[in-house]
């Protein structure tokens, strides 16, 4: 069972604004409902040239020999905006990406990303600026995310983020809506109880 407690991976720079969710996944990949596969589709329409994948863009960031196992995602505001597909998630994950950081997000993307345990980090501009002149200077660098600590190392400078705690609790914890669901099973139950039981009353008093 994976827990987020910290996060040590090569970060690959995206250094694009307002990415759609079609551009992550375009809307011909989103036939299965599984959550496997879909990684070799990511920025489908970006790393290849044709639609049977025969030809790479060698210009495209992920496809460059450094990044082949980059697992942080560096970029820039909005990322995830457009329409509402799970499946973005699914396919960022699948390709092996466990964090983005970006200095903003759409909200839907953040609660599917929340819900499928893709940490997403949002920093001030002025971070996400020097992160990428960071990592345009030192090509192939690794980012350290400590969950816990709520902070991002790299070059022996700590840079804290925030998230919500109950949202982090989940992720160090690895509890999905099923589990929270579990954790509050007595009160469900405790609940039917009582409603089956005033329906039957209600009913015997109608009848």
């Amino acid at each position: 069972m994976f827990k987020f407690i910290e996060h040590t991976g090569v970060v690959v720079p995206l250094n694009i604004s307002n990415i759609d969710t079609d551009a992550i996944i375009p809307k011909q990949f989103l036939k299965k409902v599984n959550k496997i596969g879909f990684g070799k589709y990511l920025f489908h329409d970006w790393r290849f040239l044709d639609k049977n994948q025969l030809k790479i863009n060698p210009n495209f960031i992920l496809n460059k020999s450094t990044y082949k196992n980059a697992s942080i995602l560096l970029t820039r505001e909005n990322f995830g905006c457009g329409s509402s597909r799970e499946h973005a998630v699914w396919s960022l994950l699948d390709y092996g990406f466990k964090v983005i950081i970006a200095s903003s997000f759409s909200d839907i993307f953040y609660s599917n990303s929340f819900n499928n345990k893709l940490l997403l980090i949002v920093l001030e501009n002025e971070d996400i600026d020097y992160l990428f002149d960071l990592v345009n200077t030192k090509i192939g660098l690794s980012f350290n995310v400590s969950l816990i600590h709520k902070k991002i190392t790299v070059d022996n400078l700590d840079i804290p983020f925030q998230i919500d705690d109950f949202q982090r609790l989940c992720l160090v914890n690895n509890w999905d809506n099923n589990d929270l669901t579990m954790k509050i099973d007595h009160k469900i139950k405790l609940y039917e109880k009582n409603i089956f039981s005033f329906l039957l009353k209600r009913e015997k008093f109608t009848s």
